[in-house]
């Protein structure tokens, strides 16, 4: 490993003056240190954000979740108010990584790093939910913007996440079982305006499927989502699948996305 520095504020302003000082901010650490390793990455000074304890922390707040940006996957999973208002969302941050990746990682550092294959941006985008950060708020439709893009600016924070509660919300995943990134995963949130689904792995970066939001719009039905053709000439094409198998993928883990949705 090479020289750099170690830095580990204890509140929200230290850590934004060391981030705008150039600091590289450090959440769970489960890609950046990994590709410090790798030397793809080589950042004079770290900002450990594990000890802000204001960034941490899950409440339910009217018909929303606030997550702070600093919680572990293990702490969703395991959080008695996800589980009961929002049991998708437990069910997703169960099954990311393994045990270790989930007593490690965060959503902030999930949603901040943006890998096109992460599980928690496809429930961010599913469900609209705002990204809440140390200047403002962002709409999910507009914080993701390609591979490992997001809006945030240099020296930008994310402190929670809020998510809207949905009716019904399903999250199917087809693991690639040498990572346990999923091959793809849909997620499926349905609310009194409509339905939303987010689509991650198969893509430059996680995504809506209007076709299939508006077929089951019309008919919350896995007969019409089923009915939907997906194009995958956007799609990924590697090692691990094709870009028709991955097509193939997300219109099977949508119908059963709804069929658990409605049984």
């Amino acid at each position: 490993m090479y020289a750099f520095t170690f830095e580990r504020p204890t509140s929200l302003a230290d850590a934004l003056k060391l981030a705008a000082a150039g600091g590289k901010p450090l959440a769970g650490g489960q890609t950046l240190l990994a590709s410090m390793k790798l030397r793809l990455s080589a950042p004079e000074q770290l900002v450990d954000l594990g000890a802000i304890k204001e960034l941490t922390g899950i409440k339910k707040d009217g018909n929303q979740l606030v997550i702070g940006a600093m919680t572990r996957h293990a702490d969703v999973a395991g959080n008695a108010e996800v589980k009961s208002a929002f049991p998708a969302l437990a069910f997703l941050a169960s099954h990311i990584g393994d045990r270790q990746v989930r007593a490690m990682g965060t959503i902030g550092g999930s949603l901040a790093n943006n890998d096109p294959a992460a599980c928690y941006p496809a429930a961010v985008l599913a469900t609209g939910a705002t990204v809440v950060t140390s200047q403002r708020e962002i709409a999910a439709d507009d914080f993701f913007q390609g591979l490992f893009a997001t809006a945030l600016k240099d020296g930008e924070l994310i402190t929670a996440v809020r998510f809207p509660i949905p009716k019904r919300a399903v999250y199917e995943k087809q693991l690639q079982k040498a990572s346990h990134f999923p091959l793809v995963g849909v997620f499926l949130a349905q609310f009194d305006n409509g339905v939303r689904v987010a689509i991650t792995g198969a893509g430059n970066g996680v995504f809506r499927h209007q076709g299939l939001e508006d077929a089951l719009n019309k008919s919350f039905t896995p007969e019409a989502a089923a009915a939907v053709k997906i194009d995958a000439s956007d799609l990924n094409s590697d090692l691990h699948a094709s870009a028709a198998y991955r097509a193939n993928l997300i219109s099977v883990l949508t119908q059963r996305a709804v069929k658990k949705a409605i049984g």
